[in-house]
């Protein structure tokens, strides 16, 4: 590996396959894809795109992204089984640059209790699996999964072995966020010192946040010879989530005369990349995550003021403008044109196509005339409406709401679904929020199990934009869904027709994959 090389760190990011196993994180195709065309402005190095093999969904989203995504390299994982491979082979074939990913459980703890194997069984397996991937792909990656359990003798023989099989990447993951930062990085040197074809492939890193250590254990590996970082957009991912890309990437490029090295990621996309993703999984931004929660340049303290107004550098070690942040007081008013309104969605970082940019358009007009002032971060609460609203089949037509001190709350709303019918129902309840709900799931006939309930304000002043999200769960799964508007219970039953959509689209696709295997399956009879 030359200098230059051993100087950048690859970004891998799986927001797209770990990032989504996350409980009420599924996707749409529709928003797999956004979420894939950000990352590729954001100029991540490879996208994980998913696990072909895990259902027909996940393989038309990998292969969707690998028709459309140019630039990054796509990547599916797999099992160490033959049929998980040729699944996500298949996949993958339309993308110019491909990665195969392929894993098995190496520690003792999964090998005795889930694997039920003896270690040279696994070694053979995954050294089987890497080179049968080989056949279809050039470029193979393999994971010993729950390699920070495993005995660090045995895991150097497994290194060794898929290398000489041809992985020319190797990612050692804490699958249970188990480790600590000095125990992980001594990890890495004694695989650097006792895998004599180390050489020979890129060492990378896949950490869980189980005890909040997911980036330091991150950087801990890359300071000890990992060059590849596998992380998902505001880490979110399974359990406590994943090693958050914005914060190792702008720890690597603020702290990089301590790690002198480098990534190719386009640090001003971090913000509205990080904004979509969140609209799109429901997932708030905590006020106070690192890089890119709101309360992240903000500063309220009289002595970080004073210092501030001084030299910015005195509390900030990083610029606003390096994430894509740009903020401004209030920035446009009801007599605001389109061109003006392009503008400042482009200085927000956020692209938009012209049937969104009119979308956006009309609902910031509609609220310009509801609010007195708007400010930035009204406007991209229009954006991700307008880049992630509902694809139906359902819309508010009409929604009124009855409600007082002393009285029964009542809600009445009409309904437009995609096939043309227009539904209108009428429902009471303790409150004017759960009249709406009965009110909606009376009249798209879907019930659901209301589990979370949460309201902020969006903006600021006293006719702020209210942002709600629902959580729900139907036939065991989760699902979340986001609602914004300056009337809360409009919000509200915003939020949860969103997840009515999201359930009516999932039973649809369920019941027409049914219908097409069933039709299968009499044809091979």
């Amino acid at each position: 590996m030359n200098e230059q090389a051993n100087k950048r760190v690859t970004i891998f990011d799986t927001t797209l396959r770990d990032g989504e196993q996350a409980p009420g994180c599924s996707m749409t195709l529709r928003e797999k894809l956004r979420v894939a065309a950000a990352l590729r402005d954001l100029r991540v190095d490879v996208i994980e795109a998913g696990f072909a093999a895990a259902s027909p969904g996940d393989f038309e989203s990998v292969k969707a992204i690998a028709e459309s995504v140019e630039g990054p390299r796509i990547c599916s994982l797999a099992r160490c089984h033959p049929g998980d491979i040729e699944r996500a082979a298949r996949a993958l074939e339309p993308a110019a640059n491909r990665r195969i990913h392929v894993f098995v459980a190496t520690s003792e703890i999964h090998r005795k209790y889930k694997l039920e194997l003896a270690k040279d069984e696994i070694i053979r397996s995954a050294v089987d699996a890497v080179r049968l991937a080989r056949e279809s792909c050039d470029d193979v990656e393999f994971s010993p999964e729950d390699a920070s359990r495993t005995e660090p003798a045995y895991l150097a023989e497994v290194v060794a072995a898929v290398i000489e099989a041809g992985a020319g990447t190797v990612n050692i993951p804490d699958t249970v966020g188990y480790t600590v930062p000095t125990e992980f990085a001594e990890l890495f040197r004694y695989l650097r010192e006792h895998v004599p074809n180390i050489d020979q492939a890129i060492l990378s890193v896949h950490c869980h946040n189980d005890l909040g250590m997911a980036v330091a254990n991150s950087l801990a590996a890359v300071g000890a010879g990992a060059r590849q970082v596998e992380c998902t957009i505001n880490g979110i991912g399974e359990r406590a989530g994943n090693c958050s890309l914005e914060e190792v990437v702008m720890a690597l490029r603020t702290r990089a005369e301590h790690f002198g090295l480098e990534t190719g990621i386009d640090s001003t996309k971090l913000y509205p990349t990080s904004r979509l993703v969140a609209s799109i999984t429901g997932m708030h931004i905590p006020r106070n995550k690192a890089v890119v929660g709101e309360n992240a340049f903000a500063h309220e303290a009289g002595i970080h003021q004073h210092g501030m107004l001084k030299h910015a550098s005195t509390y900030e070690i990083m610029r606003p403008e390096d994430v894509g942040l740009s903020r401004s007081n209030l920035v446009l008013g009801k007599h605001s044109g389109r061109h003006a309104f392009r503008e400042r969605v482009e200085q927000l970082g956020f692209s938009l196509e012209d049937a969104e940019l009119n979308r956006a358009f009309d609902a910031f007009k509609q609220l310009a005339d509801r609010k007195k002032e708007l400010f930035d971060s009204d406007l991209e609460a229009i954006i991700m409406n307008a880049e992630t609203g509902s694809t139906g089949p359902w819309t508010i037509d009409e929604l009124h709401i009855s409600a007082g001190t002393g009285t029964i709350a009542a809600a009445a709303v009409q309904l437009s679904h995609a096939d043309g019918r227009t539904i209108k129902e009428a429902a009471v309840g303790d409150g004017p929020v759960e009249a709406a709900f009965t009110a909606l799931e009376r009249a798209t006939g879907i019930d659901l199990d209301l589990r979370n309930f949460e309201v902020r304000s969006v903006s600021i002043g006293e006719d702020a934009q209210g942002e709600v999200t629902v959580t729900v769960e139907y036939n065991g799964q989760s699902y979340r869904g986001n609602g914004v508007s300056t009337d809360i219970v409009e919000a509200a039953a915003r939020a949860y027709l969103e997840v009515i959509n999201r359930v009516a689209r999932r039973t649809r696709h369920d019941s027409a994959e049914a219908d097409s295997v069933a039709a299968k399956q009499a044809a091979t009879i």
